[in-house]
């Protein structure tokens, strides 16, 4: 295939891709499929990493007992996007370091009796731990986004409940306050 024309087919999937048309994976060379095959691998190893890590916390009770806050008064929520849940944070952990194992901020929605659901988790970096010039702190293999407003970098991870937003969107349409 003419270079022009496979770059040319390599735009046309990252559209449909970006369309809901193709999936993403799908790729025209052997080598961008074998590196993305990779870094989906890493990915599904750490998801794999902080699920264990994080287990317990399924009870809040136990996320309580590592240091996460009990009582979250509000749901972040976005009218067309979805939800991101309660955020039970551990404030010992907000430092100037992402661990994989050892998530800033724990996900929660709530079911219809009250209950308390975990869905995923959030790595925070505080401005002032990491500078907002310096460039974005990264985990999982994807760069920490900026919040001028909150001075931080965060990244949402739904390792507890799949969204087909993707797993590192903001908000999950699949979460309920």
């Amino acid at each position: 295939m003419p270079h022009h024309a496979r770059r040319t087919a390599i735009a046309a999937v990252a559209v449909l891709a970006a369309c809901g048309r193709v999936p993403m994976h799908q790729s025209s060379t052997h080598a961008e499929s074998s590196s993305r095959s990779a870094s989906d691998a890493a990915v599904d190893s750490d998801v794999s990493r902080v699920r264990a890590a994080t287990r317990a916390f399924q009870v809040l009770d136990s996320a309580v007992a590592a240091g996460y806050a009990r009582n979250v008064p509000n749901c972040l929520r976005h009218p067309e996007q979805g939800t991101m849940g309660f955020h039970h944070s551990n404030p010992k952990l907000t430092d100037d370091k992402v661990e994989l194992e050892r998530p800033e901020i724990l996900l929660y929605g709530r079911t219809e009796k009250g209950d308390h659901v975990l869905t995923g988790v959030e790595y925070i970096v505080p401005y002032r731990a990491h500078p907002r010039d310096a460039g974005p702190p990264t985990v999982m293999g994807q760069k920490l986004k900026r919040s001028d407003n909150l001075q931080l970098w965060y990244l949402h991870v739904w390792i507890w409940r799949d969204n087909p937003s993707g797993l590192f969107a903001d908000y999950n349409p699949t979460v309920s306050c």
